[in-house]
Order: C-alpha cells, then sequence, then structure tokens
C-alpha cells in the first residue's frame, strides 16, 4: 500500500487525527494465495475465516463473496455472518461456550457445530429429537498431543471415554451425522501441522472407521510481515506454500483414489495480518531520567492488545510543523495511563512532535480487542492506492456508543 502525506491529511481532516488504513485488496489477494497453495496440491481444500480475529463485516464479507466459510466462536459473530449474506451450510461454530438459540438455528439451517465439551450433548440431543425431520450435522474438536508440550484446555481427549461417548451417540441417532472433525493449535510452527495431518488421519483408522465429509485442522498459520518483524521471531516463518506442502501432500497420496473428504484450514491473522495499519500523531516527546518517549494518540491496545513483544514495522511522516530531532533509543507511549502502554521501544531515527507514526501489520485482533478504555476505537478506511479512493468502513466510536447501555441516575 502506498501512502504519502497527502493521503494522510486527506483522511486526517475528515476522520480524525488518529485512523485505522484497511487494504482490502491486499486483503483479496493473501485470499486467493493461500488458497491456491493448497488447492495445487489438494483440490478440495477450503477456508473458513477465523470472524474472531477481525470481525470487521468487510472483510467478512469479501470471504463470501469469495466462496470462504465463517467460522464462528460466539452468537454475535453469527450474527455478522447472517447479515454478510452467509448460506447457513457455510458456517461452522466452534468455542467453548455456545449461545443455546445460535446452537439451535444454525443446526437447524444446516451449518455445522464443532462440540468442544460433553456438556454440550443434551443440548443438541433435543434438538435432534425435537426435529427428527431435520438432519443435524455436528463436528468434534478433536485434543490430542502433537509434541508441543502444552495441554490445550479446548475440545474431546480423543483417548478419553467422553469421545467414545459422543461417537456411540451419534451411531444412536439416525438424523444426527458427523460430519466434520475438527483440530486446532495455537502453535504455528510447519511441525505442529505435520503433527495435526497424523493425528487426525491416525484418529479415522483407529477410531472412527470412516472418513468424514470434512477435515478441519483449524488455523495458527504465519501471515506475511516485513522483514523487521520477521527477524524478532525466535523460529522460521513459513510461507503459504510451505504450509500446503506440509499439510496437503499427506491428503492428496491419501485420498486419490477414493472420496475425498473436504480439508478445511480457519486462517486468521495469516489472512489479515497485514492488511491494517494504524495512523496517529505524536502529542509530546520528553525525556525522564535518561529516557526518551515520544507519546502518541494512539495506545498498544490499538496495534497489540495480545502484548506480544514484538515491535511493528513502523514509519514516521514529517508533517513540518517541527524540526525533527534525531533520537537513538526511543519508546512510543500511549494515551492511557497504563504504565505498560508501550507501542514501540527503541526506536533509531528522526521525529518532531505533530508527526504521523504509521505502524503496519496490526490487522490481527487489534479491532476486537479495543477496550474503550480512556478513549473509544478510531475510525476505519479502506484505501486504494490505484484510484486513490478513500471509503469508511467503521465510524470512529462516539459517547452514545460506548454509554447506550448504561442507566444514568
Amino acid at each position: 500500500m502506498k501512502l504519502d502525506l497527502d493521503v494522510l491529511r486527506r483522511i486526517e481532516r475528515e476522520y480524525g487525527a488518529s485512523f485505522y488504513i484497511l487494504n482490502s485488496k491486499q486483503f483479496r489477494k493473501n485470499y486467493y494465495e493461500l488458497q491456491a497453495a493448497f488447492r495445487t496440491i489438494y483440490p478440495d481444500t477450503h477456508i473458513a475465516y477465523s470472524y474472531k480475529t477481525n470481525y470487521t463485516p468487510i472483510l467478512c464479507g469479501i470471504i463470501n463473496e469469495l466462496g470462504g466459510y465463517a467460522e464462528v466462536v460466539s452468537d454475535m459473530e453469527y450474527g455478522v455472518a447472517k447479515r454478510v449474506g452467509v448460506s447457513p451450510e457455510k458456517i461452522i461454530f466452534n468455542g467453548p461456550y455456545k449461545n443455546t438459540r445460535a446452537v439451535s438455528d444454525i443446526l437447524l439451517s444446516g451449518g455445522i457445530v464443532n462440540i468442544d465439551s460433553v456438556y454440550e450433548l443434551p443440548f443438541i440431543e433435543n434438538i435432534a429429537n425435537d426435529n427428527r425431520e431435520k438432519n443435524i450435522h455436528i463436528g468434534i474438536r478433536c485434543n490430542f498431543d502433537i509434541g508441543d508440550r502444552i495441554i490445550s484446555r479446548f475440545g474431546i481427549d480423543v483417548n478419553k471415554e467422553e469421545f467414545e461417548s459422543i461417537l456411540k451417540w451419534v451411531k444412536s441417532k439416525t438424523n444426527v451425522e458427523l460430519s466434520m472433525i475438527h483440530c486446532h493449535f495455537a502453535i504455528r510452527k510447519l511441525e505442529s501441522w505435520t503433527c495435526r495431518v497424523r493425528g487426525m488421519l491416525d484418529l479415522i483408522d483407529r477410531r472412527l472407521g470412516a472418513t468424514p465429509r470434512f477435515i478441519n485442522l483449524g488455523g495458527g498459520l504465519f501471515g506475511k510481515m516485513e522483514e523487521t518483524l520477521k527477524e524478532q521471531f525466535d523460529t522460521y516463518i513459513p510461507s503459504y506454500q510451505e504450509y500446503a506442502k506440509a499439510v496437503a501432500v499427506d491428503f492428496a497420496e491419501r485420498y486419490q483414489d477414493i472420496d475425498k473428504p473436504k480439508l478445511v484450514i480457519e486462517p486468521g491473522s495469516a489472512l489479515v495480518g497485514d492488511v491494517m495499519k494504524f495512523v496517529t500523531r505524536v502529542i509530546s516527546i520528553k525525556e525522564v531520567r535518561g529516557k526518551n518517549i515520544a507519546t502518541v494518540l494512539g495506545s498498544v491496545y490499538n496495534i497489540n492488545p495480545t502484548f506480544h513483544d514484538k515491535n511493528p514495522p513502523i514509519r514516521i511522516y514529517h508533517i513540518g510543523e517541527n524540526t525533527p530531532k534525531w533520537f537513538d533509543n526511543l519508546d512510543f507511549g500511549g494515551y492511557t495511563c497504563i504504565e505498560s502502554d508501550y507501542l514501540y521501544h527503541g526506536y533509531m531515527g528522526n521525529i518532531a512532535v505533530g508527526d504521523y507514526v504509521v505502524f503496519s501489520n496490526v490487522g490481527s485482533y487489534s479491532i476486537v480487542l479495543k477496550p474503550p478504555f480512556i478513549l473509544p476505537n478510531f475510525a476505519i478506511v479502506d484505501y486504494n492506492d490505484e484510484t486513490g479512493n478513500i471509503n469508511i468502513v467503521k465510524d470512529a466510536e462516539t459517547f452514545d456508543n460506548i454509554f447506550s447501555t448504561f442507566k444514568f441516575l
């Protein structure tokens, strides 16, 4: 995305001194490239976008337009999927808590609900019993060891009786189909994906005896990022093509002569991480006990609400109001009253009060996890650098947006 001072000033005049810039064109490109990487090897691969990563409706609508699935973990996200026109059969409901009304609606309209705990079973059984004329499609989130030394709290332990009890229950119901087996592990390394594939295929052989229509390997892929961000990781950052080889080759070899299941992946950050920038202005620069600190009209919650220790890619645009000064080791602090609110550590370069600071690779979780603490969230605009068009995607939040649910005496 090509930005210049004129574009930033145009957006500021209309939407305020801090804002997000969305590159929907890049989002489409990421979708096509990731899908092509997998489908070149295993053609029946499908992308289910992780709404929780960034549920900005325009992005969810693009996924639907391109033929993707919606992976939702709440009634709220399910509402977004419906509003952008996703067909019920293309909705996958995951998560440890599920609104019962949403579960019923999804199951009775043809979507898939992945069981995370046996405690969900009685309610689903009631739905099946009360609607015997309907075919109910369920999945199971499978929990097994992938060698990452992490015991995930999500899903059903495939080596426990609970897993077997769900399989027996499905077999006892004429209108219930185990349509999907699902797994998801947070680690993004290539090795974890190889272990997922082997674990799921082994599960089919040992416990299921038959292949369900969907094998869902979840999300947890690194996305595209600038070199300055890659350098901060202590692990290799794979490409889309490398993930595809780690996963799809085994599927292509196993299912070459029989009915092929649909392979599903649920990317979030891998699609949206690099498609948003956060733009803000420097409010002040000061030295405190030998430490240089620039305060900006933004917060760590705007760019890094998961509080990882990586500096995002950064670029400064000098506006000329004040003479820039060179700093060897300057930190960018946020507008909040939280001591740890830093957006960037150790900046080296010229900067002045009033300058624009643009943070890249902020599309993942920044919008969905930003609290209205001190200041509500800022506007999102979609900028097309080919046409120069600037379209509002989300208005800046207001007092009324935040306090409409409170009761004032």
